[in-house]
């Protein structure tokens, strides 16, 4: 019986997971020949790496955001080339969002406002506009799969339940720590770019290394939590598993705990997704028992890690706070990376810019984007002080 193969577009795809997501798709139809087939691509400015993928995959359609970078990518390649990211979605099944931060939104809100499915691995766009994005989730076909290890991970402990929005009583999202754990803050008032890049389990884009790092990575996976799944905050827990081999849990009203567990990698994630609802063939991130170990776990550390709390606070507040905290952390990250902001002066920024919150609530994707412009340009004047 022949298959029809999935079409798959990847914004991002010259990124950490747009990487790994073609390794995903080379492993499946390595078992499966034309299991899954990619119909396009878009990237900001990574020219040599593009057109290598578009080679490799056949792939039809680029997306390029920069203009110097399109007219060099049209020269080197058959595909069609164009600046508009919205032009992946028409002919995709599923819509791989691996862009890096806010910049991610527009593709998040086409994607499901067309009814498609959305392996989302874009945080920022859903936190930053969740009353926006909720509703296009009702659109008829849209489906929102979480592409990263925690929420993947949650997203298959809740298909335990048959009704888990009565029967949750918690969701436990796992940290690594990052490369400071059981650091104090004094330890950390010197640390360098270098110091903040070295995580010690997973490999990633920097921004999201020195979010990890201070544990706003882990911070902003919990509002994405709340977005997700309709969980309140309250019900939501954040504990430092330094193994990175428990992803998630769920505990249920009767007590029970449902963990997934998984060597750390993405490929896990991301082939959920691609797969949704079924599984795929190719065993990544399988667990040899015989070796694995102990597994710790321990509470995280507020009172050195403030990002934590900080995304707690924003979330309560709700309204466009989360899309300032975003905004203020993406301007001050951008900062420490170039050497001009001191690693614990980034939860400072972000404490800062959320003082200063207006209350707004967003409508409308305008709304987030005028709410995202408004808290990077009080981020800046607190970082020109």
């Amino acid at each position: 019986m022949t298959v029809d193969p999935v079409r798959v577009a990847i914004a991002g795809s010259t990124g950490s997971i747009g990487r790994q997501t073609f390794e995903v798709i080379q492993a499946e139809n390595d078992r499966v020949p034309g299991s899954y087939v990619v119909t396009g691509v878009s990237v900001n400015s990574s020219a040599d790496a593009v057109v290598a993928q578009a080679a490799a995959f056949d792939i039809p359609l680029i997306v390029v955001a920069d203009e110097a970078t399109r007219c060099d990518v049209a020269s080197r390649t058959s595909a069609a080339v164009e600046g508009d990211a919205t032009a992946l979605i028409a002919d995709a099944d599923v819509v791989v969002n691996g862009v890096v931060g806010f910049a991610g939104l527009e593709v998040t809100v086409e994607t499901l406002r067309a009814g498609k499915r959305l392996a989302l691995a874009n945080k920022e766009s859903l936190i930053a506009a969740g009353p926006v994005v909720q509703p296009l989730r009702s659109t008829p076909g849209a489906e929102l799969v979480p592409v990263d290890s925690e929420h993947c991970a949650l997203h298959q402990c809740l298909r335990a339940s048959f009704e888990s929005d009565r029967e949750v009583s918690r969701l436990l999202l796992t940290a690594s720590g990052g490369p400071f754990r059981g650091r104090t803050a004094d330890d950390l008032a010197a640390v360098t770019v270098e110091n903040a890049l070295a995580h010690p389990t997973w490999s990633m884009g920097p921004k999201i290394t020195i979010d990890s790092s201070t544990l706003m990575n882990k911070g902003l996976e919990v509002i994405e939590a709340h977005e997700l799944y309709g969980t309140p905050y309250d019900q939501i827990e954040v504990v430092v598993h330094p193994q990175s081999v428990v992803h998630s849990m769920v505990e249920f009203t009767d007590g029970s705990t449902i963990a997934q567990l998984s060597m750390p990698t993405m490929k896990l994630p991301i082939g959920y997704a691609l797969g949704y609802p079924n599984r795929i063939a190719t065993p990544f991130g399988r667990i040899d028992w015989a070796t694995l170990g102990s597994l710790d776990f321990e509470p995280p550390d507020l009172g050195t890690f403030r990002c934590l709390q900080l995304a707690y606070d924003a979330g309560r507040s709700g309204g466009t706070a989360p899309a300032w905290l975003s905004a203020a952390n993406e301007l001050a990250v951008e900062t420490f990376l170039t050497g001009n902001l001191r690693w614990n002066e980034i939860a400072d920024v972000c404490e800062a810019v959320l003082e200063r919150h207006d209350g707004g609530i967003p409508h409308t994707v305008d709304d987030v984007i005028q709410a995202d412009q408004e808290a990077r340009r009080i981020a800046d004047e607190v970082l020109q002080r």
